[in-house]
């Protein structure tokens, strides 16, 4: 046991000795070069490790200025986002005053023409339009009166006769048939052709597309209906003046009664006489307004004066007012039957038609 105890030791002092006589005998020359090393690695190392420090010393400086970087796009995106919510807040403010202003407007033109010409005598409403119609009765005349409100742009249509420029002319209940419409209104003039035939006068618009333009339209005011239904109107002449006011359906005639509130001078040609009428105007909601009044018929209508028709739009708060085709012309088609008495004992055939579906 004793000698295996000694034998194990004698391994274990072994190496330890061994370094030691290395030591011992290792040359002053060899010791130098030896210290020398260590002292580069440890100086490479130093080195190596003052790069590492430096290296997070200005990372760590960048990571300051992202941060206070971020921070600002943090602020900044706060402080849009803070706008944005008041800028949304506001608007909704003025949305909900404009329909209550709105809502408003018409309750007081309800009130108007309730006092003016008493409860609609009929009223059909819909996703398109919402259509009352009225009994109009005056010093020496009658007629009929609807106020269309809007609500879809496909509610109002321009209508050739027979779907055609050039044709034999349609009467306006016909036209209304044809296309399922429940209000119509004879619209603009038209011109015999010398065949037979009748064409509009002036500048037609059907869906958006200029299907005439004459040279005539200068002496015209043109009778339009923009995307939204609101009544465009004015003596426009050229096709660019049509896209601009981004007009979709029109016919034309002459002359122009309101503008804007005010009344405009009437020719003398047409001042004074009384005829049968179709007018049209529209409210400062946007409400539009078709007339029809009789004429040429003692004992029942004598019809009106241009200057009579205007002081009573301006009596109903109409806004802008137009003349279309009237004498002869003028028909009121109402829910499948024709309202007025055409001052021809029956409707004539135009050229054109105002069709309004509810």
């Amino acid at each position: 046991m004793g000698r295996k105890l000694h034998i194990w030791s004698l391994f274990t002092i072994a190496p330890i000795a061994g370094f030691l006589v290395y030591l011992f005998w290792q040359s002053p020359e060899e010791t130098i070069a030896w210290n020398q090393y260590l002292t580069m690695e440890t100086e490479t190392v130093s080195a190596a490790s003052t790069s590492v420090l430096n290296a997070v010393e200005e990372t760590n400086t960048n990571i300051g200025i992202f941060e206070k970087t971020l921070a600002n796009v943090n602020k900044a995106i706060a402080k849009e986002k803070t706008y944005y919510t008041q800028q949304q807040e506001k608007i909704a403010s003025l949305t909900t005053t404009s329909q209550a202003q709105m809502t408003t407007s018409d309750k007081v033109l309800e009130q108007i023409l309730s006092n003016l010409l008493g409860d609609p005598i009929s009223q059909k409403s819909g996703d398109r339009s919402t259509i009352k119609v009225y009994s109009l009765q005056g010093a020496g005349y009658q007629g009929y009166m609807a106020k269309v409100s809007i609500h879809s742009s496909n509610a109002l249509h321009v209508s050739l006769a027979h779907d055609k420029v050039k044709s034999s002319g349609e009467t306006t209940s016909a036209a209304a048939k044809r296309k399922g419409a429940t209000l119509a209104v004879n619209a603009g003039g038209f011109w015999h052709t010398g065949d037979g035939d009748i064409a509009p006068l002036g500048i037609t618009v059907i869906d958006g597309q200029i299907v005439t333009m004459y040279d005539d339209a200068k002496k015209l005011s043109v009778v339009g209906f923009n995307k939204q239904g609101h009544l465009v109107g004015g003596n426009f002449t050229t096709q660019a003046e049509i896209k601009q006011n981004n007009i979709l359906q029109a016919a034309s005639f002459t002359p122009t009664l309101l503008a804007n509130g005010q009344k405009l001078a009437i020719p003398a040609k047409w001042s004074g006489q009384r005829e049968p009428r179709t007018i049209i105007g529209n409210f400062s909601n946007g409400d539009l307004l078709f007339i029809v009044i009789d004429g040429r018929q003692a004992g029942y209508s004598s019809g009106v004066t241009l200057e009579e028709v205007q002081d009573k739009l301006l009596s109903f708060q109409v806004k802008d007012a137009f003349t279309l085709d009237g004498g002869g012309s003028s028909s009121f088609y109402y829910n499948g039957k024709v309202l007025n008495r055409p001052s021809g004992g029956q409707e004539r055939k135009v050229s054109s038609h105002i069709l309004i579906y509810p």
